[in-house]
């Protein structure tokens, strides 16, 4: 996982303002995308992506505040990477195709747990739901 951790890093500290606003935009889109994901061995991915998808919505549009911009970018550059359909693994592998997304989603939530388990409580979202398992 410390190669993850290390992409993760990496991307996230390409991540600009003006790339999250981007991002934003195109939330709306990916989303529903998003509530496509149906992968048995990866079944917290949706509901994993919808937490950083709101969190960045939220952080970026000035509704929450209190999240660090580390935190912001670290979702934003998983958003990207579960975005995209040619990954380390592209999505189109059997049963396989998600496992990097799963990886780079877990690398940012846990990286990141202590303020997103804040931001998730001023959601009235239990943190234990948004877990970092696969």
């Amino acid at each position: 996982m410390a190669e993850i951790v290390d992409f993760v890093n990496r991307g996230a500290a390409a991540i600009t303002p003006a790339v999250a606003e981007n991002v934003v935009r195109a939330l709306p889109q990916w989303k529903l995308e998003f509530t496509q994901i149906y992968e048995p061995l990866f079944p917290h991915l949706g509901s994993q992506l919808d937490f950083l998808a709101n969190a960045v919505e939220d952080a970026v549009e000035g509704a929450y505040k209190d999240l660090p911009f580390y935190a912001v970018a670290h979702a934003v550059f998983a958003l990207l990477y579960a975005h995209k359909k040619v990954g380390i693994i592209p999505d189109a592998v059997l049963n396989l195709g998600r496992a990097d997304d799963s990886s780079v989603v877990r690398a940012a939530l846990i990286q990141n747990e202590k303020a997103f388990a804040i931001y998730a409580a001023s959601q009235d979202i239990e943190w234990g739901k948004v877990t970092s398992q696969p």
